[in-house]
């Protein structure tokens, strides 16, 4: 079968771990040429040695700090210099706090506005300055649920994830005329992930006074198709929107929710 992505050159940001390293693996196998940027460095090394040894792909991994604007500028500068071309920028990294607004440390809220928001901004404006000169290139950011709907006691997360729709749909606008097209992926809850497995569960459970499983089953009964999220779900979205089938859309957020979003 061929490849959607055959030679493309691909950056995904939190491309290390967990989604990110997912979206990497499968952007390689459909054929592209991926830079993995993650603020761990080991993590990054250890996915870009996957895609070696398992694909016929180029990878390159880069420690990179989102929120730093020069770090972000070396990452697009390096990947063009590198492969003489930037095709795709998934902007990935992310991290999630949560708390009660009366009890939400200032200086954590704002640290989720950076990463999630600020971090998204400086790495779109500087793949555009690439894909611009191009005159082509697509943009996508994993985006949430929670950039559709309000999320409880996660105020910061959610304000970060509404805005990013609203910075997608600004970009896409003023990107159209040079052939850059701008899209976000908005996934439902992951609940086979490690921030579910090694984490949340635990935090829900001890919170509401109930099992792992019974917090995992609550999220359950909240999707119309009775499953939680997977990696595969949305890397087959993230896929689509990054090749040319997907070359009439622009400044949409999609949701990959098994129909949560009409609840």
């Amino acid at each position: 079968m061929s490849r959607v992505l055959e030679d493309r050159v691909a950056v995904v940001t939190g491309g290390g771990q967990g989604l990110g390293q997912a979206i990497s693996l499968r952007l390689a196998q459909e054929g592209a040429h991926v830079v993995v940027a993650d603020l761990n460095e080991e993590t990054a090394q250890s996915t870009a040695a996957q895609i070696g040894s398992t694909t016929d792909r180029r990878a390159i991994a880069l420690k990179v700090d989102v929120t730093d604007e020069a770090q972000v500028k070396a990452m697009i500068d390096s990947t063009v210099q590198e492969f003489r071309r930037l095709d795709i920028v998934v902007s990935n990294a992310g991290i999630l706090i949560s708390d009660e607004v009366t009890e939400f440390p200032a200086e954590k809220w704002r640290a989720v506005i950076n990463v999630n928001l600020f971090g998204y901004f400086l790495v779109a404006k500087h793949a555009a300055r690439a894909m611009k000169a191009q005159r082509r290139g697509t943009i996508i950011q994993v985006n949430s649920k929670s950039g559709k709907k309000g999320s409880y006691k996660s105020s910061a997360y959610a304000a970060s994830k509404f805005g990013g729709i609203g910075l997608t749909q600004s970009i896409a606008l003023e990107l159209a005329e040079y052939g850059v097209r701008v899209n976000a992926v908005c996934p439902g809850n992951l609940l086979d992930s490690p921030l579910w497995v090694d984490s949340l569960y635990k935090q829900y459970a001890k919170r509401w006074g109930i099992t792992e499983e019974q917090v995992r089953q609550r999220y359950i009964d909240q999707v119309p198709m009775k499953r939680g999220c997977t990696y595969k779900d949305v890397c087959n979205v993230v896929v689509f929107l990054a090749s040319d089938q997907a070359s009439y859309m622009t400044g949409q957020a999609i949701n990959v929710t098994g129909g949560q979003e009409m609840r």
